[in-house]
């Protein structure tokens, strides 16, 4: 993501993602009063924040989950002392932590006067990836993870051929010109990512511990619907557009593939099954409503692509260079919005509770 606080910094370009999480928050927050209703940890409640970034969103939602603790609290042991919160914000060793270290003081400041008790509240970064080990074995409580498990570990190398070039051809992703060895490729690595990730999850929790889990996906078993992956049909569509005028080489999109799978509700349960170390006790779907932009009252297709500016500019700047990259998301902000005016586009979202077993 794109650090700092800049105008294409993602810190504020990612309203679109907290408007999920928001319409998902009262999952997530029940998950946690239900939660602290079964372990009631006397001393301590350890919480994890899994691809934290380095915009708001996480320290909102952190601010959000103390509340709820402490209401739930209040309710069933009146009596007792609250515990003390450790949160743990994770991303790549990459993330511009410095940025969520400088909010810090406004946030206690805001705990404090939404807590009658003012609750002692630790946080540590632990840059990493999930897709390894990151804590102790039974340390966590309660893990949530807010669009980030659509990023899969690295691009599948089977989508390379034997001299090392991608078979994807004018792709970025999966897209409607795509090989089928490229779909399965990539559902490959989703299964391999997905698995890994709950094997050591589930070492991390304590028993009977729960995550939330929001990742993009697709609402049918067809790779090539109108929803997540057609946008990055459309961003591989607005490079080829600066290829045809001579802005950059048709080579460079041939070798640039993002590392993304949308998986549809079937894959995810039926990973989970496999895995084995957890329940499924929740999996519901969101659309979420597409609305006019932001405070600027931009576009949607403005919006999207300040979105995904944010997402990816620097790794489009390093492969194509950055002197393209104004021309390039003004070119895929319009596409958006002339295919939005021939059809809906549905970005779809998933939403997961699991519960670590006994």
């Amino acid at each position: 993501m794109t650090g700092g606080a800049g105008e294409t910094s993602y810190a504020r370009n990612s309203s679109l993602q907290k408007k999920a999480s928001d319409e998902a928050k009262h999952i997530t927050l029940e998950t946690l009063q239900q939660l602290y209703k079964e372990t009631r940890p006397k001393s301590t409640l350890a919480i994890a924040d899994l691809g934290c970034s380095s915009g708001p969103n996480t320290l909102s939602t952190i601010r959000d989950m103390i509340k709820a603790v402490e209401v739930t609290h209040h309710l069933e042991i009146p009596n007792q002392p609250l515990p003390e919160f450790s949160i743990f914000l994770n991303d790549l060793p990459g993330n511009d932590f410095n940025t969520i270290f400088k909010s810090f003081p406004d946030f206690h400041t805001e705990v404090k006067r939404d807590n009658g008790d003012s609750p002692s509240v630790f946080i540590a970064a632990y840059p990493g990836s999930f897709y390894g080990r990151l804590f102790p074995e039974n340390t966590i409580h309660f893990i949530h993870s807010s669009y980030s498990l659509h990023w899969l570990s690295k691009v599948p190398p089977a989508i390379y051929d034997e001299q090392g070039k991608s078979i994807n051809k004018g792709c970025v992703n999966i897209c409607s010109s795509s090989p089928e060895g490229v779909t399965k490729a990539y559902y490959s690595q989703f299964k391999e990512d997905f698995s890994t990730f709950l094997r050591f999850r589930s070492k991390e929790l304590v028993s009977g511990g729960r995550m939330v889990l929001i990742i993009l996906g697709r609402e049918g078993p067809d790779h090539i619907d109108r929803g997540n992956s057609f946008f990055w049909e459309l961003l591989s569509r607005s490079i080829a557009d600066l290829v045809a005028q001579g802005e950059t080489e048709e080579e460079k999109l041939d070798s640039y593939e993002m590392h993304f799978y949308a998986a549809s509700a079937d894959e995810i349960e039926s990973e989970v099954k496999r895995e084995g170390s957890f329940e499924l006790e929740r999996l519901e779907m969101l659309e979420v409503d597409k609305e006019k932009g932001n405070e600027d009252d931009i576009s949607y297709g403005k919006a999207v692509a300040k979105t995904v500016r944010a997402v990816q500019e620097t790794m489009l700047a390093q492969h194509f260079g950055e002197e393209i990259l104004e021309k390039l998301f003004d070119t895929y902000g319009r596409m958006v919005d002339e295919e939005l005016a021939k059809e809906d586009i549905r970005p779809i979202t998933f939403v997961l509770v699991l519960k670590r077993k006994l």
